[in-house]
């Protein structure tokens, strides 16, 4: 899949931000290839049984992305970043709630290093580690957002830093001491369940 061009991308944000609504359809219809992709890559991880399908997991985050009043678009990969969040908040509500309704239903948890390396575990991992990313947020900001337009996003570390206005060894070091940091919460979390 061929990435959308960041200075049409741009473009399009800033005339959104102004108010224009063909820029935002425009917008849409320049990137919804890569939050099809972004989204397939999440429901992957989903249980076969999922009821939310991926066209409607990206119909959601879109929806919630334009009912946004105040953001301040600054590029692609502000964008992208917003739209995982997006994405990510709409499963782990989905995730939640199944699992209050099964109270735990034997999920299993897996190491921090596993996930990070592989795609996500469906259901209670997700919670644990959007768990864990909120408590680093709190402590840490940059290297909750470090986590979250890697992991999340799936942006490059160039575009990273980029976005986060630092330097690669900057977002390097963050997202190397983010998953030692996330691991240990996960781990806590594992033997005093909440």
């Amino acid at each position: 899949m061929a990435e959308s061009p960041s200075h049409e991308v741009t473009a399009l944000l800033l005339a959104w931000r102004q108010g224009d609504r063909v820029a935002q359809k425009q917008l849409l219809d320049i990137v919804y290839a890569e939050l099809h992709n972004l989204a397939h890559r999440y429901m992957r991880q989903e249980n076969a049984g999922h009821t939310l399908q991926t066209t409607a997991l990206v119909n959601e985050a879109y929806i919630k992305l334009v009912g946004l009043q105040d953001i301040q678009w600054e590029n692609r990969a502000h964008f992208f970043a917003i739209s995982a969040r997006m994405m990510r908040r709409i499963l782990v509500d989905a995730a939640r709630s199944r699992r209050f309704k099964k109270r735990g239903g034997g999920a299993r948890n897996l190491p921090l290093e596993t996930v990070l390396d592989n795609p996500p575990q469906p259901g209670s991992y997700l919670i644990a580690l959007d768990d864990a990313l909120q408590a680093l947020a709190a402590t840490d900001p940059r290297k909750s957002q470090v986590v979250e337009l890697r992991y999340f996003g799936g942006l490059s570390v160039e575009e990273t830093a980029a976005a986060l206005d630092v330097s690669p060894q900057t977002v390097l070091r963050d997202w190397k001491l983010a998953k030692a940091w996330l691991a240990r919460e996960i781990r806590r979390a594992e033997i005093s369940p909440r």
